[in-house]
């Protein structure tokens, strides 16, 4: 038995070694010279190049772009907390004509790769006047399918009798979701949160399509237009995505918990 735990500790430790070293190997590029991140062999040994850091500054806007990200990020996640719990307390608690076909449509869209929807999405944007503007990153974002089908499992595992008992105080069903189920769901909702905020600050494609003015990209589209046709100065390129990823690194280990207990319950009855 002990040599069995042995095993899998091992195991478990050289993953997770697997998926922090090309973190620690981005760390280390950032504090290079460009001749000595691109040698070969390569040099681990940092030149301790803190000035590359300083050097994201000037060449692209990263306070705009940082600000716009965090604008995007936290509309997005609001929004799809918001409006994927009420899709899916109706789907999960309320009665109406048609309602297993409507969700079967729902699921169906997780089916269809998001790259079909980049060009009408786009043509809806521009007619709308949004390019290069904040309201093009952020409002085809603010719902989703997976999101109200995570929060309708987690609807779906709350007793009946929650509801019957609201309605007979006399409660309506917008009453009954927003004193009664938001309370018990908030794992669920903090994940979807989380999940939202991971999935929109690595957002690439998209903001890279709609906003071309540097001062209005986010910062994944910011960074990656500092790779040139000829030349990329990568330990610049490596302090600029180590910047870009602290803040949703530090979201997650605040609330990997809460992250955690959300997935755990979600689900539990289908």
């Amino acid at each position: 038995m002990t040599r069995r735990l042995g095993l899998v500790h091992l195991l478990l430790t050289i993953g997770a070694l697997a998926m922090v070293a090309p973190f620690i190997w981005q760390i280390l590029t950032s504090l290079k010279t460009l001749e000595h991140a691109t040698s070969v062999p390569p040099t681990i040994v940092p030149d301790g190049q803190w000035k590359n850091y300083s050097r994201v500054f000037a060449l692209v806007p990263f306070g705009s772009q940082f600000l716009n990200t965090v604008v995007m990020v936290a509309a997005r996640a609001i929004g799809q907390v918001l409006l994927c719990s009420l899709a899916a307390y109706a789907f999960a608690r309320l009665r109406f004509p048609g309602r297993t076909v409507l969700f079967g449509l729902f699921l169906s869209v997780l089916m269809v790769p998001p790259q079909l929807f980049i060009i009408p999405q786009y043509q809806i944007i521009a007619d709308l006047g949004w390019l290069n503007s904040l309201p093009a990153l952020i409002v085809p974002g603010l719902f989703s399918a997976f999101g109200t089908f995570l929060l309708r499992q987690f609807f779906l595992g709350l007793p009946a009798e929650l509801d019957e008992a609201a309605r007979l105080d006399g409660a309506n069903p917008l009453r009954i979701w927003w004193s009664v189920m938001v309370p018990l769901a908030r794992p669920g909702m903090i994940a979807l949160g989380i999940l939202t905020t991971i999935w929109s600050w690595n957002d690439f494609f998209w903001p890279l399509v709609v906003n071309n003015d540097p001062e209005k990209m986010t910062l994944s589209a910011g960074l990656a237009s500092m790779q040139g046709q000829f030349l990329t100065e990568y330990p610049v390129l490596m302090a600029g995505s180590l910047l870009a990823s602290l803040p949703v690194i530090a979201v997650f280990v605040v609330m990997q918990r809460q992250f955690v207990e959300g997935i755990a319950l979600t689900g539990t009855k289908g």
